[in-house]
């Protein structure tokens, strides 16, 4: 089973504009929610709370997917995004400002990218590591 991209690209729309919130706010109990969501996403991006809304909402008005992308990658990239809120949130709610705010934007420069551009940082992370780990055990 493969992911449609442009569900993928909404999530990071989605994910940017509650880490602009957060950034703008100061809201640590937001930037942990968004930390749940990554963690339930990172489990199985087809069951995220931004993928039941892309399939009931968008995707009947787009059409099937004119291409796929392979799930690891992005179960990889939402566990990295979860790592960065997670941190942010212990910032916030930790009365560790400055820490919130470093990972919050951390983590919007990532979802932002692949919501303006389509260019997802943990994906391609996972990629990297993927070619470094076969070309060690060649």
């Amino acid at each position: 089973m493969e992911l449609d991209p442009r569900g993928q690209r909404f999530a990071a729309t989605l994910t940017s504009i509650v880490l602009i919130v957060v950034l703008a706010t100061g809201w640590g109990w937001l930037a942990l929610v968004q930390a749940v969501v990554f963690a339930i996403t990172a489990a199985d991006p087809r069951r995220g709370p931004y993928a039941y809304v892309y399939r009931a909402l968008v995707r009947p008005r787009l059409g099937p997917p004119t291409e796929t992308e392979p799930i690891p990658p992005v179960r990889f990239a939402q566990l990295v995004g979860f790592g960065f809120l997670a941190v942010a949130s212990v910032g916030y709610l930790g009365d560790l400002p400055s820490l919130g705010v470093v990972f919050t934007a951390f983590g919007l420069l990532a979802a932002f990218l692949n919501a303006a551009f389509g260019l997802c940082l943990g994906c391609e992370a996972y990629l990297a590591i993927k070619r470094l780990s076969s070309a060690k055990s060649a």
